[in-house]
């Protein structure tokens, strides 16, 4: 690895050269006197230079030099070959290009210098034929060869790979065969980033040579480790040492120590682990890693990173990238907004200089730690790097030779060619392109050029600085719009044609977010490590995976890995003995990261078979693991391998391939069997082969497909189980099978038999199809049975089309034999291979199948098992097939018991349920369902009896919590636990979300919803919809109107004075008395708002706190501060309002946008009002205009006018006449008022009661004047008609004191409908307000008068 300082010298000798041979040169004028003869000779030779200057231009054209040149191809490339040691290898290729280029050869990016090396290496070039020839080959010279050709056209390389091999036993060194142990060996370590870390082993060479070295190689993932400031390596004779300086996460991987000597070699590996360092604050994100830079040019660099782990508390919303030039401390940010992908393209970079870059996380707490900088680039031409790292191409002799310059020079470049988009996304695109062929001598550079599909107008996008790399980057461009892209070359000559456009490209992300890796299945390993294994994503390309843990009931996820993993399997360590543990993978690729896997089953931490912990009875040992935590550990009985398969037989078989089967082990080893491999041999006379592998992937059936056989050839089979301890050993090898096509007509035998349900009397039979039909489908099966000592006989009549039959009249403690025929409609098949002997027998503590109905009519079946092994499971099926309808049943599991619920239960569950416990010695049961039977008719009627509708304790009730928290909330009264609940916004179901947090708990049947704030656009029906089995439950709350509005200034203000007081708080803890601001000062404790009343007049109001005599209060609108006596709020006083106050302590103001605010919002609520007629709904408005559009709604649909009902406007006032209201127009009733604009809804709940006690409520319908004038003496009688049902009390008041009948005043009532009061002989005193007030159940009201009573002498008076 090259250093920061040689890097550094290699661009600045580049741009020293490239200042050395520029075309730029200085002229001095110089003065020369001439004689007249010399003068006519130059002139001749002028004539005479200037004439082959003319024919040396017409030559050249003709001979068109711009396409006789080109730049160096490899037409035959060199090929990687892998050679024994002490062989020598040979490399050979063919280059073409004119001129003819020069070649080198590289080992691992570093020259080879034949000439020096010549014992070595010899290089030959004949004729474009290229070749090295390597002598001698040792492991050291394993690696990666390159040839470069270079011309004046450009540069080209072509690899190839050099692997040596060595033979056991080598050749011996000194004459001595050495043996090489590593002993003191080093194991997973776990450290953390910024920490040293030191990996030693102690290593014994015997025999002993003094001033021995063997070759000591560190490798970390298998890429080979050189010394660099990160890595420390030491060898002290006995023993080796890696010291990892200043740990990172790139530090993490799988290590290897290898030791070489002539004789052979040893090597050992271990994992590191690296945890992330403490970050700054919670929640932000771990640092980025593995930062690389590649496609380097003059102005130009892809920069390339790993996501991390962990990102915190929230998703990463990108990443910033950092750039700094070697030998400077100033970093500078190459992006203004985060990038998504961890790609990103830098340009601007100054030609010649080196430079190093960082990347940082991002989220919504805040920025992660830098990654490690990447490893030093510098901005230069690729072709001229590869130049100056060849060296010269002849020693320098001192002397510097001038030519005639080539007539290219001062030519307009051409256009340049294979322009092509490498990447686009919506952040960047980046372009790509080959220099044109005609450029001349001198550099060209780049303009780049865009287009918008469907217009024909191209942009310069560098317009200011042209580009010296063919590679550019794009930003700043339209998401989702298309663009075409061409390049002009450009240099002192001129700007050349265009280059070809590209096809249409479209802005946005090319690279999708990789798919969730498939099901992850946990196995032990040892007391603190567990081995992990999944499905790799369908997407397998470039992508890494990371794998979390948490314990079984912590919710807490850690990451096993801090650096992604390639491949399907890790081993996860560093965990805690005897934990139940979970696990989960994502996958990772440029684009981001994938969901989660679904959780692994839990796996208890303990080692697999072999790893005892061996302690004294009563005793514990104590270790510590990985994480520093100590452990007690008991000894446990831990899985065995498998027994092995038995009865290989032949199942099919045709010209080149043959299914073989076999019977599962008879011992599992107390796990599950995860699967079978698979080995043959040929077979020729009494001469077999070695076994060969056949499946690499476990199997999972008891049968398998063998392919790619040859026909009329025998073969041999033999089967491994495996399980979580191991593999077992081989079965007993079949019998020669040979591999011809099968001609029988009858179908083959079945397979798989196995039995369930042994009991005294009965057991159940299963077995799966033949795998040969022979010439028609399978019709059905016999099944065969035979006692100890017996003969075979057949159980059934007639066949079955199951594939399995229970076997009743069975005697106690008596051994059978099982056997089953196939049969089509030529014939019946050969017997399979005989199961058995099962003894008839029912082990003791054997459970049944228990069938349950509740109160509530929930039908549900129970089984038991006391045989519960560790890692055990209940596995339900019906009619002993797998259940793939999941929704019929739900099934619950705890400790030994399973119970199976039928969640909606009908004729379609009949049938036959049966129930078995895995990883125990057939532990099984069955119960069949019948029409007739009684207990599924019986929860078939409980059901119809039961409620269909769910009971509310209480209905859904909204509530105003700090912070202005939003809470709705109801309880139900009776429920069971599969009650689901759907939440409802207008008519559309909302989720959980940002928004939206609801709860069930069903302990206490309480259904919540919360909302952090209120909004406008909240405004609506909210509804808690309720399934629970056939029963169905609603309950719903409206928030329209005034009262929706007052919540959310509520709302707003409790938030806002929640932040108001934390500040408050803040302030008190740091004793900042004297600070002036709103919190200590004057405030407001209720912001400005508007209120309209009955009348239709709108008041602004507002409260304030903490307030002075001296506090000035003033009140703004549209910036012009309001006086006091200002006219009243009108339609032309729209505008913004302020209001302020401040004092010596500080101020504090509140704004209320007016603004067309009283168009809509100007209305008062919707009332009701009896007439003798019927009823009139109305409302009032400001103002009413003929663009006011007005619908009137009964229970949200609107309401068709008729005779009965009609709707008109009169003056300001909108009203709905309903004639003879009947039950029928009970309900909700709505007006809706809009101005073009904006606009207002009204809503009144009319009851059937509420309308008939409208209509039957006292009142005086009329009668009565509103003033009455009369000269004193006289007698007054007034009469007013009353209604009301029942008949109301009717009383007179005076002044608001009730009068009394005397001899001055005469009070009646007759008919229940008229009721009169006579004043006689008025006075004045009897001046005054007057009422007539009726009451009656329903109501009251009060006809109201004034009296007025005048003396004539006074009036006579007045007018003279």
């Amino acid at each position: 690895m090259e250093t920061q300082e040689e890097l550094k010298e290699e661009g600045v000798g580049y741009v020293v050269m490239r200042n050395l041979f520029s075309r730029d040169t200085d002229y001095q004028l110089r003065v020369e006197k001439k004689t007249h003869s010399r003068s006519i000779r130059e002139s001749a030779d002028r004539l005479r230079l200037g004439k082959k200057i003319q024919e040396k231009q017409e030559f050249q054209k003709k001979m068109n030099p711009d396409s006789l040149t080109h730049p160096p191809e490899f037409t035959v490339k060199p090929r990687g070959q892998t050679v024994w040691e002490g062989k020598s290898v040979t490399l050979h290729c063919t280059v073409a290009g004119w001129p003819k280029p020069r070649v080198a050869w590289y080992k691992n990016n570093v020259l080879i210098d034949a000439k020096a090396h010549s014992k070595k290496y010899t290089t030959e070039s004949n004729y474009n034929i290229h070749s090295l020839e390597i002598k001698k080959c040792d492991f050291s010279d394993t690696a990666e060869y390159r040839i470069s050709a270079l011309n004046v056209k450009g540069e080209s390389s072509a690899f190839a790979s050099i692997i040596v091999k060595s033979r056991l036993p080598m050749f011996p060194e000194y004459g001595v065969t050495f043996r090489t142990s590593i002993i003191d060996k080093f194991g997973v370590a776990f450290g953390r980033e910024g920490e040293t870390m030191s990996l030693g082993c102690t290593v014994v060479i015997y025999p002993t040579v003094k001033r021995y070295q063997p070759e000591v190689l560190w490798y970390r993932d298998g890429v080979l480790l050189t010394p660099s400031k990160w890595v420390h390596m030491h060898w002290s004779g006995d023993r080796a040492t890696l010291t990892l300086v200043h740990l990172n996460k790139e530090d993490e991987g799988l290590y290897t120590l290898r030791i070489n000597t002539k004789s052979g070699f040893d090597s050992h590996s271990a994992y590191v682990f690296v945890r992330d360092a403490d970050v700054e604050a919670e929640g932000v994100p771990v640092a980025p890693l593995d930062v690389r830079c590649h496609d380097a040019n003059k102005d130009y660099v892809v920069v390339t990173w790993t996501q991390p782990a962990v990102e915190g508390s929230s998703s990463i919303l990108g990443y910033f990238i950092d750039r700094c030039e070697v030998g400077m401390q100033h970093w500078v940010q190459c992006n203004d907004t985060p990038v998504k992908y961890a790609r990103f393209p830098v340009t601007g970079l100054i030609e010649g200089r080196s430079y190093i870059f960082r990347v940082r996380a991002i989220n919504k707490a805040g920025v992660s730690h830098s990654s490690r900088v990447s490893d030093t680039v510098v901005a230069m031409d690729p072709s001229d790097r590869a130049r100056l790292r060849a060296g010269p191409s002849a020693p320098w002799t001192g002397m510097i030779k001038f030519t005639e310059e080539d007539p290219t020079v001062g030519v307009v470049p051409g256009a340049p060619t294979d322009l092509a988009v490498t990447e686009a996304t919506k952040s960047y695109v980046v372009l790509s392109w080959k220099p044109p062929v005609q450029r001349g001598h001198e550099g060209v550079m780049y303009y780049v050029e865009k287009c918008l599909v469907g217009t024909e107008t191209w942009q310069r996008v560098n317009t200011g600085m042209p580009v010296k790399s063919p590679r550019f980057a794009l930003f700043d461009l339209a998401e989702g719009k298309s663009y075409n892209f061409r390049v002009r070359s450009c240099n002192s000559a001129g700007v050349g044609e265009p280059s070809e456009e590209t096809e249409a490209t479209t802005v946005g992300d090319k690279l999708d977010l990789p798919s969730a890796p498939g099901s992850i299945v946990a196995i032990r390993n040892t007391s603190t490590s567990v081995v992990v294994t999944w499905g790799v994503s369908k997407e397998v390309r470039n992508l890494r995976y990371y794998i979390e843990v948490s314990v079984v009931g912590s919710n807490a996820w850690v990451p096993c890995n801090n650096k992604p993993v390639k491949g399907s399997r890790f081993v996860c360590h560093g965990l805690n003995t005897d934990d139940n543990c979970v696990f989960r993978v994502k996958a990772v690729n440029a684009a981001g990261y994938s969901t989660y896997s679904t959780e692994s089953e839990a796996c208890v931490v303990k080692p697999s078979i072999g790893e005892y912990h061996h302690s004294k009875p009563g005793e514990n040992q104590s270790q510590q693991n990985g994480l520093g935590r100590r452990l007690f550990i008991q000894a446990v009985p831990c899985p065995e391998v498998p027994s092995p398969p038995s009865a290989v037989t032949l199942l099919e078989r045709v010209r080149d391939y043959m299914v073989v089967g076999w019977k599962a082990p008879a011992k599992t080893g107390g796990a599950d069997i995860r699967g079978y491999y698979l080995d043959y041999r040929i077979v020729k006379g009494n001469v077999k082969s070695k076994w060969h592998e056949i499946n690499l992937k476990a199997v999972t059936d008891t049968t398998y497909k063998v392919e790619n056989l040859k026909e009329n050839t025998f073969y041999e089979f033999q089967v491994r189980a495996v399980n979580q301890a191991g593999i077992s050993k081989g079965s007993v090898p079949s019998a020669a099978f040979e591999c011809k096509e099968w001609t029988v007509a009858v179908p083959g035998p079945a397979r798989g038999l196995h039995v369930l349900e042994v009991r005294k009397d009965s057991m159940v039979l299963l077995w799966e199809p033949p795998t040969f039909n022979g010439r028609s489908p399978v019709t059905g099966y016999y099944v065969d049975i035979k006692e100890e000592k017996g003969r075979w006989r057949s159980i059934q009549e007639r066949s079955t089309k199951n594939t399995y039959l229970k076997i009743c009249g069975l005697k106690e403690g008596v051994s059978y034999q099982l056997r089953v025929h196939a049969k089509n409609i030529v014939g019946v098949g050969g017997p399979s291979q005989t199961l058995g002997p099962v003894v008839a027998q029912t082990r003791p503590g054997t459970n049944e199948i228990v069938v349950d109905v509740d109160d509530n009519g929930v039908i549900s079946m129970i089984f038991e098992c006391s045989e519960m092994a560790e890692g055990s499971q209940f596995v339900w099926s019906k009619n002993y097939k797998a259940l793939t309808d999941t929704s019929r049943l739900t099934i619950e599991t705890v400790g030994g018991k399973s119970r199976a619920i039928f969640n909606d239960p009908s004729l379609v569950d009949l049938g036959t349920y049966s129930c078995v416990v895995s990883n125990t010695d057939g532990v099984s049961a069955s119960y069949t369902l019948t029409e007739e039977g009684k207990p599924l008719s019986l929860a078939l009627c409980l059901i119809d009896l039961c409620l269909t509708v769910i009971p509310f304790t209480s209905e859904m009730a909204i509530e105003l919590q700090e912070k202005g928290r939003v809470r709705f909330w109801t309880q139900v009264a009776k429920f069971t636990a599969n009650c689901q609940v759907e939440y409802v916004f207008n008519d559309n179901i909302i989720t959980q979300g940002k928004k939206y947090t609801m709860n069930f708990d069903k302990s206490t049947g309480i259904i919540e919803m919360f909302m952090d704030s209120l909004e406008v656009t909240d405004e609506g029906t909210f509804t808690f919809n309720l399934v629970d089995g056939k029963a169905t439950g609603r309950t719903s709350l409206v928030l329209i109107g005034a009262g929706t509005v007052k919540i959310q200034k509520k709302s707003e203000f409790e938030r806002a004075e929640w932040v108001r007081k934390q500040g408050m708080q803040i302030l008190n803890k740091l004793n900042f008395k004297t600070i002036l601001t709103p919190l200590n000062g004057p405030h407001f404790v209720e912001y400005l708002s508007f209120e309209v009343t009955p009348e239709c007049d709108v008041y602004l109001k507002c409260k304030v706190g903490n307030i002075r005599p001296g506090t000035e209060r003033v009140w703004i609108k549209d910036g012009i501060e309001i006086e006091e006596g200002d006219e009243d709020l009108s339609k032309k006083d729209a505008g913004v309002y302020e209001v302020e106050l401040r004092d010596e302590r500080g101020k504090d103001k509140t704004l209320l946008n007016l603004t067309d605010a009283g168009k809509t919002n100007s209305s008062s609520e919707l009332k009701v009002e009896s007439t003798e007629h019927g009823i009139i709904l109305y409302t009032n408005v400001v103002y009413y205009t003929e663009e006011l559009r007005v619908n009137w709604l009964q229970k949200d649909s609107k309401i068709s006018h008729s005779d009965r009902v009609q709707c008109g406007v009169t003056g300001e006032q909108l009203w709905l006449k309903i004639k003879e209201p009947t039950e029928k127009d009970k309900g909700k009733y709505a007006i809706d008022i809009f101005d073009g604009s904006a606009g207002v809804k009204r809503v009144l709940e009319l009851t059937g009661q509420a309308a008939i006690a409208e209509r039957n409520r006292a009142r005086v319908v009329g009668g009565l004047p509103d003033v009455v004038t009369i000269q004193e003496g006289k007698s007054l009688n007034l009469t007013g008609n009353v209604w009301g049902d029942p008949v109301p009390e009717v009383s007179w008041t005076k002044n608001d004191k009730e009068l009394l009948p005397d001899e001055h005043y005469t009070l009646k009532f007759e008919h229940g409908k008229f009721a009169s009061i006579t004043i006689a002989a008025v006075t004045t005193t009897d001046s005054g307000k007057y009422a007539l007030v009726v009451k009656n159940k329903y109501g009251k009201e009060a006809g109201k008068f004034t009296v007025s009573v005048y003396i004539p002498e006074d009036e006579a008076e007045k007018k003279d």
